[in-house]
């Protein structure tokens, strides 16, 4: 529905959604409601609908918390793939592979900057 507010063609929509599902692994699951998904899946589901109109800017709070390792790996794969496509992704985590990813790191203690890095080269 979001897609078709933004004035995307129902059928281009349909495509970007089934695309995305697949791409996060739910592709099996898109006829189901909400309540008959785990957590783990409606996390999912809404990292999916949170990138299908193409933002600008991806904000993410720890988006591989409540995962396991799999499917963890499904949205750590993902977000490697929005960085190699140049998107702008600001990401709140503790996962040491997203960290990898970042082009800049800056760390935080009870609300406050303790530390700002610029990263020249990517472990992942």
């Amino acid at each position: 529905f979001p897609i078709n507010l933004a004035g995307v063609e129902l059928k281009i929509g349909r495509e970007r959604a089934v695309s995305l599902l697949k791409k996060i692994g739910l592709k099996d699951r898109r006829e189901h409601l909400p309540f008959q998904l785990s957590a783990g899946e409606q996390q999912r589901v809404a990292i999916a609908r949170a990138l299908a109109n193409d933002p600008p800017i991806i904000l993410a709070d720890e988006p591989t918390a409540n995962l396991d390792k799999k499917t963890s790996q499904i949205v750590r794969d993902l977000f490697k793939e929005l960085k190699n496509a140049r998107k702008t992704i600001l990401i709140v985590t503790h996962d040491d592979y997203l960290i990898g990813l970042a082009d800049r790191i800056i760390n935080f203690d009870d609300g406050k900057i303790i530390s700002e890095e610029i990263t020249t080269e990517n472990k992942n």
